[in-house]
């Protein structure tokens, strides 16, 4: 993959904090004759590959992930013109001219400059064609900060000169447009957004685009439609039930540390499991029983994983052919294990005061069908 640059503008970022204590100034646009001669080529080239081949996920499994996936946000029945953000990227991919390109620029880094957290540093806009693939080109916005103990910058000349002495990729922030989920496949809708550091305005000061939401939230709503459909089934339409039943399942999705509610039979959580699964089968199962953690797939409940009541106790019933240890050599390793029955009898004599009618009782099922 090599990219064939066609322009870049070179910005330079002053000050931190609040918007009257900062200011920029453009110190260069270069076309493709003069940019491949310049010490930018040698600093920019491998960039432009590196975040190109950079992946980034559609859900990620966190949303603190460095690279996330944007989308310009239109409104039903509208196109993407109808976004401001796209039509700058869209302005700056068709720029006929050095100055036509540095005019573009000069419009996002003043968007930039309104964001919240600016930090200084140098801000490059870039052009570059991958003409093997594509005839139209791709924007490259990048943010690097400065490294002080290197260099110091003092006027035009030598700042380009001598950047790579002044500007460090390490952090580097980017911004490539349009997407390229494959080498010779293009979204002309998405957008890639990279920063690693953990605040956010360097997405953020592009305001007409939205974000995928991470797995744990399309996760979270797609199990919150699951429960309003039972309870919907359950509970009569504008009973105080079914409130008050609303009400505590917001209170429980919207809770760090949550407890069984024990209000599901098995059937219906295998079944709802299996709903979540085919949306996303690598989902994983994480359950923690006073100090002990379990980890294994979602897929797994109600086939090899499995959540009992044993008198007044929750046990976990694990299965499976063979086990396997890590690290360092244990006793356990060397075990004989005993029947089923005799460990739930010695987790009985554990328990004074419980009946065997108590042991034995079944489980009350849930009248509510399947979804």
């Amino acid at each position: 993959m090599e990219f064939s640059v066609q322009y870049v503008s070179f910005f330079v970022v002053r000050g931190e904090g609040e918007s009257s204590d900062r200011s920029y100034k453009h110190f260069q646009t270069l076309d493709a004759e003069v940019y491949t001669h310049s010490p930018l080529a040698a600093f920019l080239d491998g960039e432009f590959v590196r975040i190109a081949k950079r992946k980034v996920e559609r859900h990620p499994k966190s949303d603190q992930v460095p690279t996330k996936l944007g989308y310009f946000i239109v409104e039903p029945g509208h196109d993407l013109t109808s976004n401001p953000n796209y039509n700058l990227f869209a302005r700056l991919r068709k720029a006929d001219t050095v100055e036509q390109f540095r005019s573009y620029s000069d419009e996002l880094v003043q968007m930039y400059m309104n964001t919240s957290a600016v930090r200084g540093g140098a801000l490059i806009v870039a052009r570059a064609g991958l003409p093997k693939y594509f005839d139209d080109p791709f924007v490259f916005v990048l943010k690097c900060d400065f490294e002080p103990k290197v260099a110091s910058i003092t006027d035009e000349r030598s700042l380009i000169r001598n950047v790579e002495m002044a500007i460090t990729a390490k952090n580097m922030k980017s911004i490539q447009y349009p997407h390229m989920p494959e080498t010779g496949m293009v979204e002309e809708s998405e957008i890639k957004i990279h920063q690693s550091s953990h605040a956010r305005y360097f997405e953020d000061f592009l305001k007409f685009v939205a974000y995928e939401q991470s797995l744990p939230e399309v996760m979270n709503t797609q199990m919150m439609g699951l429960v309003q459909q039972y309870i919907e089934t359950v509970y009569d339409e504008e009973s105080e039930e079914r409130q008050r039943e609303e009400e505590a399942m917001e209170i429980w999705a919207a809770s760090e540390k949550r407890e069984l509610q024990e209000k599901w039979a098995p059937e219906q959580v295998v079944e709802a499991a299996a709903y979540l699964v085919e949306q996303k089968p690598d989902l994983e199962l994480r359950l923690k029983l006073d100090h002990m953690t379990v980890k294994a797939m979602l897929s797994d409940f109600g086939h090899s994983v499995h959540i009992a009541r044993f008198g007044g106790r929750y046990v976990v019933v694990l299965e499976g052919d063979a086990f396997e240890f890590e690290k360092g050599v244990s006793p356990i390793e060397l075990l004989r294990p005993d029947e089923l029955e005799d460990v739930l009898e010695r987790i009985r004599e554990k328990q004074p005061g419980v009946s065997e009618a108590d042991l034995s009782a079944d489980v009350e099922e849930d009248d509510a069908p399947p979804f």
